[in-house]
């Protein structure tokens, strides 16, 4: 009965963390560029009391093992890296990605952080830049004299503009994509970004819409992943095991005190 306390603990502490996970992806259901995570559960250790294979008698052998297990854990939160909805924004400086690829942007230490995040601004000196200000790499500096409102963004990352009202569009820098062996091996950071780990892989650039990269959309924005309806329901299922394990620690507290109340 003491096993049962612990098991049910457990199984209380597994399902509280999943209810961190789906109210994790529910806060964050207007970010955009955020994928959804998923809580993945796995069964603790087992006690074998007899293994299989065990000799019965003379001639026969235990078919089958008597294993005790003692709970579970959550194993991994899985990113679930469908694509998200597009919005249209009508914003110059909105650009979204469609299929496989993050922006790369240096931060203030140096280093490469990844995001899907592309609603972008144009700092002081014309560079894109992310909300934050960490540039956009590689760098898209607009020139002098520039016209925000003529700038355009083909699906293959071209970046045109128009200069001191001229009629013809000048090229000022082209958009690259990165995209990893395993993209749910990145490290979340905050702020949309994410970080190069050893189970992600090196990046590799491209061009949008070569070499297995996705495209990318103009004054669009790609809207989070999660969806709101499917995140209750796993909710209301996280909270109903959460006090199935709930009732196996009080039925187990009963059976114990009426064990010790026998002694009386």
């Amino acid at each position: 009965m003491v096993r049962s306390l612990w098991n049910a603990a457990t199984g209380m502490n597994g399902q509280q963390m999943n209810i961190d996970t789906i109210s994790n992806n529910l806060s964050n259901v207007n970010t955009v560029g955020f994928k959804q995570h998923r809580a993945e559960f796995e069964d603790l250790m087992y006690q074998d009391v007899i293994h299989a294979g065990t000799p019965a008698t003379e001639d026969t052998v235990t078919p089958v093992p008597l294993q005790m297990g003692s709970g579970v854990k959550v194993g991994a939160t899985q990113r679930i890296m469908t694509q998200g909805s597009l919005q249209a924004t009508g914003v110059d400086t909105d650009i979204a990605i469609v299929g496989d690829g993050f922006f790369r942007v240096q931060q203030y230490d140096g280093s490469w952080a990844y995001t899907r995040d592309g609603t972008f601004k144009v700092d002081s000196t014309g560079q894109l830049v992310t909300a934050n200000g960490l540039r956009v790499i590689p760098e898209i500096i607009l020139p002098e004299g520039f016209q925000l409102e003529t700038l355009t963004v083909s699906d293959t990352g071209r970046v045109n503009v128009k200069v001191n009202g001229n009629t013809e569009p000048v090229e000022v820098g082209q958009i690259e994509l990165y995209r990893f062996p395993n993209a749910v091996g990145l490290e979340n950071t905050g702020d949309n970004l994410y970080k190069v780990t050893n189970a992600s892989g090196d990046p590799i650039a491209a061009r949008p819409g070569f070499e297995g990269m996705g495209i990318v959309k103009h004054k669009f924005t790609e809207m989070s992943n999660v969806s709101v309806v499917n995140e209750m329901v796993q909710m209301i299922v996280a909270q109903r095991a959460y006090e199935f394990n709930s009732k196996a620690i009080q039925t187990s507290d009963t059976m114990l005190q009426t064990a010790a109340n026998l002694k009386r």
